[in-house]
């Protein structure tokens, strides 16, 4: 029999119970042909010969015709084609197919392929833990807290959960039970929190939840893991974490702590959201407090209150970066952890990098504390760091120190608590309340986006006279009977629950729709003639328009001299274009004339 030919066996023995293989009469019938009721074809190939110099052969068996057989010997030649003038692969491909049992098929020859291109042992199923591993370790150009947030999800959630699958047979039903299963372990520690049990609350004592914030970031860190997988080492085709369903996340909304928030809070303990602004009254007050408790700790807070850096830039400051007679700030670096260990790096993005200006009360606190530091630097002992901010003794301050002092500055205060990044909401808070524009504010708290800036950094604006003003302008807009009282129920004597007497209509026709649009009499008043008030001739018979000019007849003839000064009500862009204007103003002039209906030109 020639190598490689395929041949018919079976497991007949002889009287001594040895196998007769190839040699057992009943694999033919009487004519020479094969018996199709006896026996199975195999084959056998030629393997690359080993590192040691043995030769060694591949054989199968269990295939019931001899097409089979030869299509199963066609792949196992063409995988070992794979590995060319390479004796390392092409032996790594030999011992795989080797492991592979009879009667089960070959690993699929395009995964092979992959993994032979990745440079990869062809012989070895790679799980997606030990991919993981091998992905983390080659990122070597990213920033450390980032590589740190890899593997805290890689060893914590990744790995436990499916860190023994094969990667090329990773699904998206996978990663959904995975997800499944953290969100029940916060169920379970929920439940364990509100226990009566001391035990059972014990044991999740210190116990973080995994939060949907949480899990979006470990969707992300394994869809860029398998996005390398596809692209760079080409081990599979299909990233089915991008195809993974979790629930959104919505940004905490920024609050003001009104005195009705500080009384729930003191009442339940209770914050009204994550996210807490102080008004500038409190803010001032816990800067009173906070220079007379923490001298070394107030510039810190001061500069983050007024021009709103984040922590690691206010630590990471130089004391080249701090001019004090230009009354400006260069921010290029920036004090942060790895873990718990302080890292001087870059700023956070290209638009962090800026300079910002000082305002007088920030640059007397810097002032001060640079001539106290300067006093104390006279010790030969003091340690030179570079940094504008140090500890008394002269070492750099660890980030999370300074969250700490805050934390304990606030709770002394008797103030409602807010974190020390709070401080940045309240700057740009406060930039808001002072007449700055949208970009002032991305530009002052170095921001990549002005969208940012919109949904994130104002929220809370804080201008609550003004917002009420434009309130009772617009409710004032709105034509009320003479002498009711907004907000009572008063009625004319007639009138019972139900209304007026039937047939009645309200003479309010902004609120009601007018009857007879076109009626002309609604067209030949001469102070509302174009002609001589030079107003664009806006269409009445639209409903908006034959509106507007009802309300401004019925307010003449109710209110001919009523004190209206001031009170204007801008028209939505949306709904003017309807009436055939760019937008319109109905504006109400104390005088004894009519009433007059401005409007711009038309669209």
């Amino acid at each position: 029999m020639s190598r490689g030919s395929p041949f018919k066996s079976c497991s007949c023995r002889d009287e001594n119970k040895n196998k007769i293989g190839a040699a057992c009469p009943r694999l033919r019938r009487a004519c020479g042909a094969w018996s199709a009721a006896h026996g199975t074809w195999g084959y056998r190939i030629e393997l690359p010969v080993q590192p040691d110099g043995k030769r060694w052969q591949l054989r199968r068996f269990g295939f019931a015709t001899r097409e089979a057989a030869l299509v199963d010997r066609s792949r196992a030649q063409s995988l070992l084609e794979l590995a060319g003038d390479d004796t390392t692969v092409g032996n790594d491909i030999a011992r795989m197919l080797k492991d592979t049992k009879s009667g089960r098929p070959f690993p699929d020859r395009d995964s092979v392929v992959r993994r032979v291109r990745a440079g990869l042992v062809a012989s070895a199923a790679m799980t997606l833990g030990d991919y993981l591993w091998q992905w983390h370790a080659s990122r070597r150009k990213i920033q450390p807290t980032t590589l740190v947030s890899y593997e805290t999800h890689i060893r914590v959630h990744l790995v436990p959960h499916l860190g023994h699958i094969p990667i090329d047979r990773l699904r998206v039903g996978h990663l959904q039970s995975m997800f499944d299963s953290i969100s029940d372990r916060n169920l379970q520690i929920d439940i364990a929190r509100c226990s009566d049990d001391v035990q059972v609350r014990a044991s999740v004592r210190g116990v973080r939840r995994t939060g949907p914030a949480t899990m979006q970031r470990i969707r992300a860190t394994l869809r860029k893991a398998l996005n390398d997988a596809i692209r760079t080492h080409r081990l599979i085709e299909f990233n089915p974490a991008a195809y993974v369903e979790l629930p959104s996340v919505q940004a905490p909304r920024a609050r003001v702590w009104t005195s009705a928030a500080m009384q729930q809070w003191k009442e339940t303990g209770l914050r009204p959201s994550s996210v807490m602004v102080w008004t500038p009254e409190q803010a001032g007050a816990f800067l009173d407090h906070v220079e007379d408790h923490d001298v070394f700790v107030y510039p810190i807070v001061a500069l983050i209150l007024h021009r709103g850096l984040r922590r690691g830039e206010a630590l990471g400051l130089r004391e080249s970066d701090v001019d004090l007679e230009g009354r400006t700030v260069t921010i290029t670096q920036q004090l942060t952890t790895v873990g718990y260990r302080p890292v001087i790096k870059i700023v956070k993005s290209y638009a962090g990098d800026r300079i910002i200006a000082l305002d007088a009360s920030t640059t007397t606190a810097l002032r001060i504390y640079q001539e106290r530091r300067e006093r104390r630097q006279a010790d030969a002992a003091w340690p030179k760091t570079g940094l504008f901010f140090v500890q008394p003794d002269g070492r750099q301050w660890h980030p999370e120190q300074v969250s700490d002092r805050f934390e304990r500055l606030v709770a002394r205060s008797g103030l409602p608590p807010i974190r020390l990044h709070d401080l940045r909401h309240c700057a740009a808070t406060f930039l808001k309340a002072s007449g700055s524009d949208l970009k002032d504010i991305q530009e002052v708290l170095g921001l990549s986006s002005i969208t940012v800036a919109a949904n994130t950094y104002t929220s809370v604006v804080h201008e609550l006279e003004s917002e009420r003003a434009k309130a009772e302008a617009a409710s004032a807009l709105v034509p009320r009977r003479s002498g009711a009282v907004v907000g009572t129920s008063a009625r004319h004597p007639q009138e019972d629950d139900s209304g007026g007497p039937p047939g009645t209509r309200t003479p309010n026709l902004w609120i009601k729709s007018p009857r007879g649009l076109n009626n002309p009499n609604l067209k030949q008043r001469s102070h509302l003639r174009k002609r001589s008030l030079k107003l664009s001739s806006m269409d009445l018979r639209h409903p908006l328009g034959a509106r507007m000019l009802a309300t401004c007849r019925y307010l003449e003839r109710e209110r001919p001299r009523v004190q209206l000064r001031g009170v204007t009500a801008q028209l939505s862009r949306k709904t003017a274009q309807s009436a055939g204007v760019r937008w319109g103003v109905i504006s109400c002039i104390a005088t004894t004339r009519p009433l007059h209906l401005l409007c711009a030109n038309e669209a």
